[in-house]
């Protein structure tokens, strides 16, 4: 089905012959368009000369190389113009036409300062399906605001959720706010592109990563309306469901989490952890006396699951269908067979740094599967392959653009000290 280089079933996805013009940079946009890559989109990264992507300077880094770019760049194609020189707009908009998705995450108006808005563009390709990612989106009193992921994750209140009762706001340990960003401006470009079948026209998606992070903070919202209790941290526990979090055993952790609605499985649990009082103990013994006394029951829970490891537990409780699992670490997640089963990992190999796993699209399709599809490419690489394809330009011709640099093939070595 895959190969070691690319991983890409032979359909060549169901976005194949969708071209996409990505501006992006760094994550949240990069994030997206890698999305569509994965899914059959060819994507050209337009970059800004003189070092493109400031994701290519972002470690680790190997000979000036940047595994961060990798990983979130492969399967794409690069060309460099200096938009702010009138020659490389022109050149710019002539490659307007020739794409469906246009993808760009500067701050609101940048785009409109350079004479490149969707105004104009949708003007030249009345087609094109424009997507702006910012941290607060194209309106509002904080729209020209700038914001990287930590910014909106507090502004959305995800860092007010995360961390340990009483302590203080903790990061998650993912780029949530980019990543939902990206995310959430994939749906909305496919979303495009399928109501284009109908009208025949594009339109302009405005994705605010501050939106994002609300959307994604599942019931904290109702919880405070419901309740006028204000969410607040809760470790790894969750605030209704108990027990459902990691327990420390007496060789690290595992993962529980007892299921709504499932007769008999505190009874099960209780059992196996010989602890039969607490079945019946009126603060114990239905979901919502657990929830309203977790903090005397945890004490207990863990108290027992600390006389055997976690691989014992794990294998006594799931002979009853109780939810539970490992508390993996990254090298151990890269080992599970589960994963390999499924192909999640895919070796691509690049020019320095050599044969890496990438992580495959979570997007399972049976007729027309994505995948990984090669490398990351270098600042400007297909510059010339690019304009001579869609734009006709001769080679003459682009010796000249690049003598002036107007177009760029490569960038220039980087002293990162």
């Amino acid at each position: 089905m895959t190969d070691e280089t690319n991983g890409v079933g032979s359909t060549g996805g169901p976005l194949a012959g969708i071209r996409v013009l990505d501006l992006s940079w760094v994550l949240a946009g990069p994030f997206c368009t890698m999305t569509l890559a994965d899914l059959g989109a060819d994507v050209v990264k337009c970059e800004r000369p003189p070092f493109g992507d400031v994701a290519r300077t972002t470690g680790p880094l190997i000979d000036g190389e940047s595994g961060y770019f990798f990983s979130v760049n492969r399967g794409k194609r690069s060309i460099s113009l200096d938009l702010k020189q009138d020659e490389g707009r022109e050149l710019f908009k002539q490659l307007v036409p020739e794409f469906d998705v246009l993808v760009e995450n500067f701050t609101p108006g940048t785009m409109a300062s350079l004479g490149l808005g969707y105004d104009v563009l949708s003007a030249i390709n009345p087609r094109l399906i424009f997507a702006s990612i910012s941290g607060f989106g194209q309106t509002g009193p904080m729209s020209t605001r700038p914001a990287l992921d930590v910014v909106v994750q507090g502004a959305g209140g995800i860092l007010s959720l995360t961390g340990e009762p009483g302590g203080p706001p903790i990061k998650p340990g993912i780029s949530l706010g980019d990543i939902a960003g990206g995310l959430y401006a994939t749906i909305g470009i496919t979303s495009a592109l399928f109501e284009r079948e109908r009208s025949g026209v594009g339109q302009y998606i405005d994705i605010a990563m501050l939106d994002c992070q609300v959307a994604i903070l599942e019931n904290a919202f109702i919880r405070y309306a419901i309740t006028g209790e204000v969410p607040g941290p809760t470790g790894t526990r969750h605030p209704w469901a108990v027990p459902f979090q990691a327990f420390p055993t007496s060789d690290g952790y595992f993962v529980l989490a007892l299921a709504w609605g499932v007769p008999n499985q505190w009874a099960l649990l209780c059992s196996e952890i010989e602890r039969v009082d607490l079945i019946d103990d009126p603060r114990f013994a239905t979901a919502d006396a657990r929830s309203q006394n977790h903090a005397l029951l945890e004490p207990e829970l863990n108290a027992a699951f600390r006389t055997r490891t976690a691989a014992q537990w794990i294998a006594r409780l799931e002979q009853y269908s109780i939810p539970c699992g490992p508390l993996n670490t990254i090298p151990e997640v890269l080992a599970m067979p589960q994963l390999a089963a499924r192909n999640m990992f895919v070796p691509v190999e690049h020019r320095v740094l050599g044969r890496l796993p990438l992580v495959n699209t979570p997007i399972n399709l049976s007729r027309t599967p994505g995948g990984v599809r090669g490398s990351s490419p270098d600042m400007g690489e297909h510059s010339r392959a690019v304009l001579r394809d869609d734009l006709g330009l001769d080679e003459a011709t682009l010796d000249d653009l690049v003598a002036r640099e107007v177009v760029w093939v490569e960038r220039p070595s980087i002293d990162l000290g």
